[in-house]
């Protein structure tokens, strides 16, 4: 064990020690009464079958706010074609919801993005505040597939995008 790093304090340690760690990349929106909101989430995970059901969580940025206040919210799991929506949506006053980068609305108002290798639209069930962050389950009212482009991840506190490719035997 590195004897300096155990000086660090633990929410930096915590922080580097994630960093290590390979997520996936969504995009988490609504319909807002304003408009459409959103934000770049590496969160996302399934937490059950039956019912269908996920989990992510965000910290108490101004989209948040608005997310954690809509009836219904759509999760776009990212793939590789798009890396820019995802700095995009996970800068403040970063591009989003632009035509060129596919938006599209469902029947019910939300927006989505087809090309996403899934979008689910989904219903919060409960809300967890925990420190600085709020852990938001989840159920998943109706699933979109898209294309099978890639995968998109967010390791090392950068994006990286690479093919699909098969567990090696």
């Amino acid at each position: 064990m590195d004897h300096r790093a155990a000086l660090e304090p633990l929410g930096v340690r915590f922080r580097e020690a994630f960093g290590r760690y390979p997520t996936g990349v969504a995009v988490i929106c609504a319909a807002g009464p304003q408009g459409p909101v959103g934000l770049t989430a590496s969160s996302v995970a399934s937490v059950s079958l039956t019912p269908p059901a996920l989990s992510f969580s965000v910290m108490g940025t101004r989209s948040a706010r608005h997310l954690l206040t809509m009836p219904t919210l759509v999760v776009n799991l990212l793939g590789s074609a798009h890396l820019e929506v995802a700095r995009g949506f996970s800068r403040p006053g970063g591009p989003r919801f632009t035509l060129d980068q596919g938006w599209s609305t469902l029947p019910t108002g939300e927006p989505f993005l087809p090309g996403a290798l899934a979008a689910l639209r989904v219903q919060p069930l409960r809300q967890v505040p925990i420190g600085d962050a709020t852990v938001v389950v989840a159920g998943v009212l109706d699933v979109h597939h898209g294309p099978e482009d890639g995968q998109l991840i967010y390791h090392a506190r950068q994006f990286h995008t690479s093919p699909l490719s098969p567990e090696a035997s």
